[in-house]
């Protein structure tokens, strides 16, 4: 199945309405019915600020790289695009890329085609 992959980098003390940008982003991808989202904690890493925050033991940085990473069909992706910009504003950055969809088949062979099924976890793998 061919589908859309989002990036999204932000900081991980970015904000939205007091609560982790990070999991605003995941709650409404949720919401917006995607597949799954995942979040993955960077080690170093430097954005627009140029400053370079790291996770080594005599940097200690309180506001590391962190990617959001959603994958879906093109349609339901695009769809929640204006949802993502609302929450972006100046904040991060957003990546798109095609993608190849490959797992195992479903129970009884059924590999739940492009409606974003997930064999009933409603996480993405």
């Amino acid at each position: 199945m061919n589908g859309l992959r989002l990036t999204v980098l932000v900081g991980e003390s970015d904000t939205w309405h007091h609560r982790p940008l990070f999991a605003e982003v995941v709650h409404r991808a949720h919401r917006a019915g995607l597949a799954g989202a995942s979040v993955f904690r960077g080690v170093e890493g430097f954005g627009a600020s140029s400053v370079v925050h790291t996770s080594r033991l005599l940097s200690l940085s309180e506001d590391l790289p962190v990617a959001i990473v959603i994958v879906d069909t093109e349609e339901r992706v695009r769809a929640f695009l204006p949802d993502l910009e609302e929450l972006l504003g100046e904040e991060g950055l957003a990546v798109l890329d095609p993608v190849e969809v490959i797992r195992p088949p479903g129970p009884g062979g059924n590999d739940h085609g492009g409606d974003g099924g997930d064999g009933g976890s409603g996480e993405a793998r």
